[in-house]
């Protein structure tokens, strides 16, 4: 019965999932009615390669309102805030340490806010490049739709082997966990934002209790989008206005990014993470194995769920200009992001939990 229930899996998966695998909405560019003023903030730590392409990309921004970018240098041990410039609407804030029970990233942002007073924030990293209509398109879809908080998961860098292997694959997963159907969709409790781009009404993060009200959180964004759609209606999209300029080089680097905060998505639980692996197992690893070892309605189930399994894979191929044959590596790319979810909690087990930018948080 196992090849029957993965293939009812995938079923459901490709036909009730919230249409997760056709890699949409796309927000597009456009112009909004009113230009209220905006606070950019850009929380930074030891970004000198990316920190002044990101802040000359906001500050050439083509917005008809006024907007200041507020640079957050959270205690670099590089020159970020040198390479970052000057400009007239350009502050840069600098900060030695960060309060116990805080993640630095999320301090960076309180800091910033609190330096502003636009009624609109746009939270951005500093890592990420903006088309000049990205602000005015981002402000028009929070107005036009009545919305408090609009997303993107920008384009990822996919230049390097390794990058071209597992950065689609990472996007897709993340559509599979928050489908942005479900998350754009006020009766659906599935709520989600992408780090990179975030848009936000001030008045929705006083309603939340600001920043603070997710203070210890790694997976802040996830954190955010479930605060503010409790009380309103939020978009999340994908966006060809703006792209991510890190480098993943190697596949230690994206094992790195993945096992940093995988096992905190599962909230630290050891059931939850075995009842994901089974389910994982059920949904990548039965339906290839039944389709090269099983026989009869075995082998047609397992070569269904396989289908289903390369079809739900091909838009994301085709966003990110990959050959579509790399859907038939999907199951053995699945089992890298499995197992550096098993060592997510493994390093949370053995007391070294999660790191960034050489700075340990605590569990």
């Amino acid at each position: 019965m196992v090849a029957l229930l993965s293939l009812c899996a995938w079923a459901y998966l490709f036909f009730a999932h919230g249409a997760f695998w056709r890699s949409r909405p796309q927000l597009l560019a456009a112009t909004p009615q009113e230009f209220p003023d905006v606070d950019i903030i850009v929380p930074a730590r030891d970004e000198a390669e990316t920190i002044q392409a990101a802040i000359r990309s906001l500050l050439a921004q083509k917005y008809g309102g006024d907007f200041r970018v507020i640079l957050v240098d959270d205690n670099s041990s590089d020159a970020t805030a040198e390479l970052a410039g000057s400009a007239p609407n350009l502050q840069i804030i600098r900060l030695d340490s960060k309060p116990p029970g805080w993640s630095g990233k999320l301090w960076a942002l309180h800091e910033g806010i609190g330096a502003g007073g636009s009624p609109v924030v746009l939270l951005t990293d500093a890592d990420i490049v903006h088309s000049p209509a990205h602000l005015a398109s981002l402000v028009a879809k929070l107005q036009s739709a009545r919305l408090d908080l609009v997303s993107e998961m920008v384009r990822l860098n996919c230049s390097s082997l390794a990058e071209r292997v597992l950065v689609p694959a990472f996007v897709y997963f993340f559509q599979m966990l928050y489908p942005f159907a479900k998350v754009n969709d006020a009766r659906s409790a599935v709520a989600a934002a992408a780090g990179g781009t975030v848009l936000v009404r001030r008045e929705a993060l006083a309603r939340i209790g600001g920043i603070e009200a997710i203070k210890g959180t790694l997976i802040d964004d996830v954190a955010l989008a479930k605060a503010v759609k409790q009380g309103g209606p939020i978009f999340l999209a994908h966006s060809e206005l703006a792209a991510s300029i890190r480098r993943y080089p190697k596949v230690s680097d994206l094992w790195h990014m993945i096992s940093r905060t995988a096992f905190t998505q599962l909230r630290h639980s050891t059931a939850l993470l075995l009842v994901t692996m089974a389910a994982l197992t059920l949904i990548w690893l039965v339906p290839p194995w039944e389709a090269i070892a099983g026989n009869g309605w075995r082998f047609g189930c397992g070569l269904a769920a396989c289908a289903l399994a390369a079809l739900s894979y091909m838009p994301t191929l085709t966003r990110y200009r990959r050959n579509r044959l790399w859907a038939l590596a999907l199951p053995v790319i699945a089992v890298f992001y499995m197992a550096a979810t098993a060592a997510s909690a493994v390093n949370y087990w053995r007391g070294k939990g999660a790191s960034w930018k050489n700075r340990d948080y605590q569990r």
